[in-house]
């Protein structure tokens, strides 16, 4: 059902897309819980990201998922020098996951949508910036 307004009819329709990849790729009950894990990991990863780095992923993403992303955002307070367990648990309390394996299926979600509707070459850019430790995340 069309609004009149192309851009914003796009946008949710994209972003419905991306709840129910995550959702698919998570094994998720429903748009609710994605909504929650694609939340959670990109609010994590962001405050992982140096500003400069945040903001080009930021300006890839759809818009509403744009607005997820900078929610809540202090750019003077990153990057957080969070490690893979701190991320993880970030993660695990941002979407009500049941543990650090539930947290790493989720970022593995996550990461996969981005590669596949970014391209590979941002998630490349996205894990050439993280400590090594989050390499074995894609």
């Amino acid at each position: 059902m069309s609004h009149g307004l192309g851009v914003i009819d796009r946008t949710v329709e994209k972003t419905y897309e991306w709840l129910d990849e995550v959702a698919e790729r998570d094994l998720l009950e429903d748009r609710r819980r994605a909504y929650q894990v694609l939340r959670a990991v990109l609010q994590a990863l962001r405050d992982r990201l140096e500003p400069d780095v945040a903001a080009h992923l930021a300006a890839q993403l759809p818009l509403l998922v744009r607005g997820l992303f900078y929610e809540g955002w202090d750019p003077s307070s990153t990057p957080m020098r969070l490690s893979l367990a701190d991320l993880l648990g970030r993660v695990e309390r941002g979407a009500a996951l049941k543990g650090p394996s539930e947290a790493e299926d989720a970022v593995r979600a996550v990461l996969a949508l981005l590669r596949d509707d970014l391209g590979q070459g941002t998630v490349d850019h996205l894990v050439s910036v993280l400590p090594r430790e989050f390499a074995g995340l894609v």
